[in-house]
């Protein structure tokens, strides 16, 4: 099984070479789906403008599960199947799973979970429908620990763990990382790996955070795209430019169960 995280926007020809080269099977993209603000209804011309004739290449003619919806738009835009009319390839919902046969993708709605966008919103405003009382919303979680799958890969938009510019996301620290551990104890995982391909339209702030090196195996300034096959024992990750060439190469060999954070 093969599968893309989403690429720039602009280079997406790229992103449809590499995908014909490895016959992708399906693009997840990771959310911030139609900068700077959403959608501002189903019938915005940001859908056809960004998605529909942008991603044109056959390789990408495939199902594209997307992650966080942008919430200072109209925050029910982009989950309304509306939009699945327009072009059959778009699947959006809050929190779902899918079910690769021999992978889990959990996708985790990570917006409610920044405090910032609550405490301190600044100039922007955002859509809260279907997600408060925010406590409520947030104990949704607890399903992941039920999954018997020996890939589980949980899919968010902000970062857990990260060396760039936004950092550590610290309700997600607090609320999430357990789960993801007690998984890792009780399922008697592997590990936890951490994937962040987070350079898909915006790039090139110049921020590093100080991180342990041992622990950090690639940081990249510059937009680009991810693959991933993943088969019973191993799964391989191929972190791209937006020209599609190969930055950095990864495998992890499975004994036992995995979970990852992308």
């Amino acid at each position: 099984m093969y599968y893309f995280d989403n690429g720039p926007i602009y280079k997406e020809n790229y992103m449809g070479i590499v995908g014909e080269k490895l016959n992708i099977d399906f693009v997840i993209s990771t959310g911030d789906n139609f900068l700077e603000d959403g959608l501002n209804g189903v019938d915005d011309p940001a859908f056809i403008e960004s998605f529909i004739n942008i991603y044109t290449a056959s390789s990408l003619q495939k199902s594209w599960y997307n992650g966080n919806h942008d919430y200072r738009g109209d925050v029910e835009a982009q989950i309304n199947p509306v939009l699945r009319h327009k072009d059959s390839r778009w699947f959006c919902l809050r929190s779902y799973i899918v079910d690769g046969e021999i992978v889990e993708f959990f996708f985790v709605d990570t917006t409610p979970f920044v405090d910032e966008y609550f405490i301190n919103p600044g100039e922007h405003t955002y859509d809260w429908e279907g997600v408060l009382p925010r406590s409520e919303y947030l104990e949704t979680l607890e399903a992941l620990a039920q999954s018997k799958a020996k890939w589980k890969i949980v899919v968010g938009h902000h970062t857990i763990n990260s060396a760039g510019y936004h950092g550590i996301t610290l309700k997600l620290k607090q609320l999430l990382l357990p789960i993801l551990e007690l998984l890792w104890l009780h399922k008697q995982c592997s590990g936890i790996h951490f994937l962040t391909s987070g350079g898909g339209s915006k790039a090139r702030r110049g921020v590093i955070r100080p991180w342990n090196p041992e622990e950090l195996k690639l940081y990249y300034d510059g937009q680009g795209f991810m693959s991933v096959q993943i088969t019973k024992g191993n799964a391989d990750i191929i972190f791209y430019d937006v020209f599609g060439n190969a930055l950095h190469k990864w495998n992890i060999s499975k004994d036992r169960n995995v979970v990852v954070w992308m």
